[in-house]
């Protein structure tokens, strides 16, 4: 009988230009941190929730960015976010956050909701 090892990633990934964009948030909104969940809406079934947070809620999941940021993700959103790179990027002249997830498998058109499998 041989034991498997393995080691738990984090649900998510942010990237250098998504983290700077949550200080500068942050700074201007006086708050810790930030939350994410996820929340039934739209068309296609859910969308991302950003919250600007001082402290955790329940059992969130905390994730610790390179620049200081902390990132609390909601429990019940972790298995719909595992994977996933939160970005920001640029279109024309406005910057957004891009959340490039592997488990959506339908977008609504406007980009606002989401389906997993």
């Amino acid at each position: 009988m041989t034991v498997e090892t393995f080691e738990l990633s984090q649900p998510l990934q942010v990237t250098d230009a998504a983290a700077e964009h949550f200080r500068r948030k942050l700074d201007r909104a006086g708050k810790d941190a930030v939350r994410i969940s996820v929340q039934e809406s739209g068309c296609t079934g859910f969308k991302y929730v950003l919250q600007e947070v001082d402290a955790a809620e329940g059992e969130d999941t905390e994730i610790a960015l390179a620049n200081g940021i902390r990132v609390f993700i909601d429990a019940g959103a972790v298995d719909f976010l595992r994977g996933t790179e939160v970005d920001l990027a640029r279109e024309g002249v406005n910057k957004v956050l891009r959340f490039n997830n592997p488990n959506v498998v339908a977008e609504c058109g406007c980009g606002e909701s989401f389906s997993v499998s």
